[in-house]
């Protein structure tokens, strides 16, 4: 059952208060211990390996799917989701993990997401990470997502990790086929000895297919970020790159956006950028009665929204 440490990580991954609405399930130190389905959104246990099948009927809308994965100290646990989102539906989709880790043993999660978001449908997916506990025992995400998002369909990327998770590598890759759309924004912090990595690959395989990627990360203390965001057009598409990246202490960051057109009329383009805090903005707000490390803390609050 769920103790108040699970509630309170819910609430952190999933702005979950309570027990949702809608087709959810809870999984906790690799078993799923809650599952609700509707009767537009069935979620089935995998058979051959630990995980769901989420089958969302076509026309569905208005509906949510929530999937948070707690983690306690020690554990490992490698999940294998698949969402089959029918044509014409609109729906959410909440897949957060949090570790609460107070001890020095390392408490690990693997995510493994394909999505088939059919013709018309859209879908709007969150997955947010969260770290806690005082202990020395490392906090570790690697997820891994893989996104067909068929004619007309948009498929909305949240993803989400400010400071508590120790090692990440998110693996993003997403098919477009004609019309599709693919918006993605991404939010990062890390801080101390952290390490992040996010691999995002686009390929537009359909005409007139468009995608939108913006990251926005911090960088703090003796951190390290590599971001490698990399769109593909194989046929008349539009692709949007933007990494900006705020750098303080001894942090690194290493931003490689990158884009190859096999099309002549693919129309790619990509922006990167890395710098610190503009000594103005910390100026005019400590002007107005904050001490440094509160402005600070604004701004950067105010760069990841």
């Amino acid at each position: 059952m769920l103790n108040v440490i699970d509630k309170r990580l819910l609430k952190e991954v999933a702005d979950l208060h309570a027990i949702p609405q809608g087709a959810f399930n809870i999984r906790k130190n690799g078993q799923g211990i809650q599952l609700h389905s509707t009767a537009n959104i069935e979620l089935v246990a995998k058979t051959d390996k630990p995980g769901l099948d989420v089958l969302i009927r076509p026309g569905t809308r208005g509906e949510s799917v929530h999937l948070p994965v707690l983690l306690s100290e020690g554990m490992e646990d490698l999940v294998y989701n698949t969402f089959d989102i029918g044509a014409g539906s609109d729906v959410f989709i909440v897949a957060g993990c949090g570790i609460h880790n107070p001890s020095d043993r390392k408490a690990q999660h693997e995510g493994i997401h394909e999505f088939f978001v059919r013709e018309g449908a859209r879908m709007k997916y969150v997955e947010k990470h969260h770290g806690e506990g005082d202990g020395k025992g490392e906090r570790i995400f690697n997820p891994r997502t893989v996104i067909e998002v068929e004619a007309n369909a948009v498929a909305e990327l949240e993803m989400i990790q400010l400071r508590g998770v120790d090692r990440t590598h998110r693996d993003t890759l997403v098919r477009l086929h004609k019309n599709a759309r693919l918006i993605v924004t991404e939010r990062l912090l890390t801080h101390r000895d952290q390490e992040a990595r996010s691999d995002i690959t686009v390929d537009f395989v359909g005409e007139d297919s468009t995608a939108q990627v913006i990251s926005r990360s911090v960088a703090q203390d003796d951190s390290r970020q590599v971001f490698h965001l990399n769109l593909r057009g194989h046929a008349r598409c539009r692709g949007h790159i933007q990494c900006d990246s705020i750098i303080m202490g001894q942090a690194q960051v290493s931003s490689i956006p990158e884009i190859s057109a096999f099309h002549p009329d693919a129309n790619l383009v990509h922006e990167a950028a890395i710098g610190r805090i503009a000594a103005e903005q910390l100026i005019k707000l400590m002007s107005m009665g904050q001490t440094e490390q509160e402005a600070e803390e604004t701004i950067l609050q105010g760069f990841l929204k």
